[in-house]
């Protein structure tokens, strides 16, 4: 049982990452009907970013900034990422789907392809084809959450150094992701739930043609739908960094491709299916990743779980587009004659 809750926090964590990457594929294909597969390289960018801004502000591997000048650099470096990407989302809809929006519905995957191989080769233009350092300014702390002592909770400092070997820890680290990635997603939900935007966005999703004839600005929605998608995969690369310590051009493909079978997973389309997906997914990977070497342990799969991690994901996805292909939130709407 200690065990199983370790890995539900290991799987939480990742879960978060997916869920945000996993939000921009549901919005976009929620109003234009795309599957932007560019979508997770915009991720890696953005990793990618908050490094770039990291370094511009003087930040180095032995750097230990503390209160607000940690804040700072923390505060700055997302946002710049988030605005990076989000910018690149725009340029992206406008440049390479806006001119296929009429156009067959094959066209505008084929160029979201391109422009995804596109991305991964700045990448690798940019930062090399090996792993780059995220500057690990955010201290890392642990926390004993079973079993409970107010010594090993508080106060902040203090870390679980003597633990069993039955203690679940979470640390400061998986904290703020969590924290960071939950506050976008209420954000995300209020956005479109309660904004003048919100509900633009949701009436184009629900009728292009009736929502430009009621006065709607369908390219502009269509638009900003870009941007906060981009913005959600950028903050998901800052936490990406701030977790692994590290980036690399190919991350973009990797977690794009569990992203979009996460939101596959919750309803393509729904917001809430994409967070619900995204952290299903995260759960099943750590759990999956955990099943001993049946080679060294006589029991388990063959080189461990870990190395069938892709094929449960996506044996989950079959199972869903078999059983039930609107999702575990998604609903069965009628085609449109």
């Amino acid at each position: 049982m200690i065990h199983f809750f370790q890995v539900l926090t290991i799987g939480l964590v990742a879960g978060a990452i997916y869920a945000l990457i996993a939000l921009g594929y549901t919005m976009v294909y929620g109003i234009i009907e795309l599957i932007n597969f560019a979508h997770g390289d915009i991720f890696m960018i953005g990793s990618m970013l908050a490094i770039a801004a990291l370094t511009l502000m003087g930040v180095t591997g032995s750097s230990h900034p503390t209160g607000l000048a940690l804040a700072g650099l923390l505060i700055v470096s997302c946002l710049f990422a988030m605005l990076g990407c989000a910018v690149l989302g725009v340029l992206i809809e406008r440049i390479a789907y806006r001119p296929l929006r009429n156009a067959p519905r094959l066209a505008p995957l084929i160029s979201a392809i391109g422009v995804s191989l596109i991305l991964e080769d700045i990448g690798k233009l940019w930062n090399g084809i090996n792993f780059v350092r995220f500057p690990q300014i955010f201290p890392r702390y642990d926390y004993c959450l079973w079993p409970i002592s107010l010594d090993s909770v508080f106060p902040p400092h203090v870390t679980c150094l003597a633990r069993p070997a039955d203690t679940v820890i979470i640390t400061s680290n998986n904290l703020l992701d969590i924290i960071m990635a939950v506050v976008l997603m209420i954000a995300l939900q209020w956005l479109v739930s309660r904004t003048k935007l919100g509900r633009a966005m949701r009436a184009v999703a629900q009728d292009r043609e009736a929502a430009a004839l009621m006065g709607v600005n369908v390219d502009r929605v269509i638009s900003m739908t870009f941007f906060i998608g981009a913005a959600l995969a950028g903050a998901a690369g800052f936490i990406y960094g701030l977790q692994y310590g590290n980036t690399i051009y190919s991350i973009g493909f990797d977690y794009g491709l569990v992203a979009f079978i996460a939101a596959v997973l919750g309803g393509i389309g729904n917001i809430r299916g994409a967070m619900l997906g995204g952290l299903f997914i995260g759960v099943i990977e750590a759990m999956t990743s955990f099943i001993p070497d049946s080679n060294v342990y006589g029991f388990g799969l063959p080189h461990g779980g870990g190395a069938w991690t892709r094929a449960v994901i996506f044996a989950i996805l079959i199972l869903i587009l078999v059983f039930r292909p609107s999702g575990l939130l998604g609903q069965q709407t009628p085609e449109k004659v």
